[in-house]
């Protein structure tokens, strides 16, 4: 029994120690949320905005290298200078709906850093309504 105890705590520390070396050897990206819900809009204003706030929670400056959309209809702007430890940074994304088919749309947004964790997935979805005539 003590041996089980023992083994335990000594594999527990070990996964401890390495999770702790890993955010404490670069920048380490943490979002506030990493999905965005619209809900309903009309295609008469077919334009909605949101923003993904992120934190660089690590100890090196965290640098968004890229963001990239699923679709063509959707647009992110994100922070081009480097996030220094503890600030934090935003990515802008655009859905215009112009010209597309009313319903519901999911589309998502990959983005690359320098982090630990090198690419987050975004995602951003609403149901767009027939404008009313």
């Amino acid at each position: 029994m003590k041996r089980i105890v023992l083994l335990s705590l000594v594999l527990l520390c070990c996964i401890l120690s390495a999770s702790a070396q890993t955010a404490a050897n670069g920048a380490v990206i943490k979002f506030d949320k990493t999905t965005h819900d619209f809900g309903k809009f009309s295609e008469a204003a077919p334009k909605v905005t949101c923003t993904f706030t992120y934190t660089n929670v690590g100890n090196k400056p965290l640098i968004v290298n890229q963001a990239v959309a699923s679709c063509g209809c959707t647009v992110p702007e994100y922070t081009k200078q480097p996030v220094q430890p503890g600030q934090k940074g935003q990515i802008k994304v655009t859905y215009n709906g112009a010209g597309k088919f009313p319903g519901h749309f999911k589309k998502s947004i990959t983005v690359r850093t320098n982090a630990t964790v090198e690419m987050t997935r975004l995602y951003v979805e609403g149901d767009m309504e027939e404008a009313k005539k």
